[in-house]
C-alpha cells in the first residue's frame, strides 16, 4: 500500500524565486507556494501518496516562537488523526535545526517526520530543493524510517535532529552532524540507514507540547557567545528583562571568563538554570572547572547553543526537573 505523505511548507530558500536564473543570492525566500514546489518534483507520485499544506512563507532568519509552536501543533495534530504515514517539513535552511530538534524534543509518535530545505532557490539553474525534497518524501515513506525521530534530509543525506547542524554559509553540503555523522543516505532513491535509532523526546512529549501550543510562546532564554574579556555586563540585565535560563556559549570545552562566570553564577543562586555550551563545531561540553560544579551550571553534552536553549525553554514550559531536563544533554 502507498504510503500517504503531507508537506507542510514553511516557506525557506527551497521556495525561493529571484529573477535571473543564475543567481542563488538575493532571492526572495518563501514565493513558491507548496502545490508548485510538489508539481515540480513529478517523480513525488512514484515514491508516495503525495498532499501539501502552506503554513507559513518566510525566510526562516524570521521565524518566531509563535510560528514555530504552530509547526509544532500542526504535525501533532496529523499525527494524532492517523490519515498520514509520515510528514515532510520544507523549512529554510537558517533555523531547520532549531525547528527539527524542537519537534524532535516534542515527537511521540513512531511515525517519520522529515525536514528538508534548499541552499539555492526554486529559480536557479543548479536548485538543489526538487531533489532534496523527493529524498525528503522517500524517506518519510520507508519503513525503515519508523520509530526514529526527527529527521533532516538535504544533499543525499538523513540526519538527526538531536545532531545536525549548518556548517556551511552556501554550500549544499552544509547540513552535517560532527559528533556522530549522518544516520542514513538516499542513494539514487533507495534510502539506506546505518545507525541504529536513537530517541531524544521527551517522556511526556504529547502532554508538553499541548501546553507549549496553548501557551503560544516559549520563555525568554538568551545566549551569551563567549570572547576575550567578556565581563558579563550583559546577564544582570538579561535576569531584570525575565530570563527563564541561560545559555552561555563558551570557548573550547565550554570555557567561561570568571567575571562573567561570578554573574551566572548570581543567576543560579536566584534560580536561574545555566548551560555550559560550546561555540566549537566539535566536541561534548564535559566537567571541566570544579567552579562551574560548585556554581550549579550543566554540561552541555552534544547539544549546540542554539539547541540548549530551545532544551531549557521546554523544559521551563514543561515544569522539567533540572534531573529530568539535564538527561538530555548527552
Amino acid at each position: 500500500m502507498r504510503k500517504k505523505i503531507h508537506i507542510l511548507a514553511m516557506g525557506g530558500t527551497i521556495a525561493g524565486r529571484a529573477g535571473d536564473s543564475a543567481a542563488t543570492t538575493g532571492y526572495q525566500a518563501g514565493a513558491v507556494g507548496v502545490e508548485e514546489l510538489i508539481a515540480a518534483v513529478p517523480q513525488l507520485a512514484e515514491a508516495a501518496e503525495v498532499s501539501g499544506e502552506q503554513l507559513a512563507a518566510i525566510d526562516s532568519k524570521d521565524i518566531t516562537a509563535a510560528e514555530q509552536l504552530l509547526l509544532v501543533k500542526r504535525v501533532r495534530e496529523l499525527l494524532l488523526s492517523g490519515a498520514v504515514d509520515g510528514i515532510v517539513v520544507t523549512h529554510g535552511t537558517d533555523t531547520m535545526e532549531e525547528s527539527a530538534y524542537l519537534l524532535d524534543l516534542l515527537h511521540f509518535a513512531d511515525k517519520p517526520v522529515v525536514l528538508t530545505g534548499a541552499m539555492r532557490p526554486a529559480t536557479a539553474l543548479s536548485a538543489d530543493g526538487p531533489l532534496n525534497l523527493l529524498d525528503a518524501v522517500r524517506t518519510a515513506a520507508s519503513e525503515e524510517a519508523r520509530d526514529r525521530g526527527v529527521l533532516v534530509v538535504l544533499n543525499n543525506a538523513i540526519h538527526s535532529a538531536h545532531l545536525v547542524t549548518k556548517v556551511s554559509t552556501t554550500a549544499v553540503e552544509t547540513f552535517q552532524s560532527p559528533n556522530g555523522g549522518a544516520v542514513g543516505a538516499v542513494n539514487d532513491g533507495e534510502v539506506v540507514f546505518f545507525q541504529s535509532p536513537q530517541l531524544h523526546h521527551l517522556p511526556n512529549a504529547l502532554s508538553v507540547s499541548e501546553a507549549l501550543t496553548v501557551r503560544g510562546k516559549l520563555p525568554y532564554v538568551p545566549i551569551f557567545y563567549g570572547h576575550s574579556d567578556d565581563d558579563g555586563t550583559l546577564i544582570p540585565m538579561a535576569l531584570e528583562k525575565g530570563a527563564k535560563g541561560i545559555v552561555y556559549a563558551g570557548m573550547g570545552n565550554g570555557s567561561i571568563p570568571a567575571r562573567a562566570e561570578e554573574k551566572l553564577a548570581a543567576a543560579v543562586r536566584a534560580g536561574i538554570p545555566v548551560i555550559r555550551a560550546s561555540s566549537s563545531v566539535y566536541g561534548m561540553v564535559t566537567k571541566a572547572e570544579a567552579s562551574y560544579e560548585q556554581a550549579g551550571f550543566a554540561a552541555g553534552g552534544l547539544l549546540n547553543p542554539r539547541k540548549a536553549r530551545l532544551l531549557l525553554q521546554v523544559a521551563v514550559c514543561g515544569g522539567l526537573s533540572p534531573a529530568e531536563w539535564q538527561k538530555f544533554l548527552a
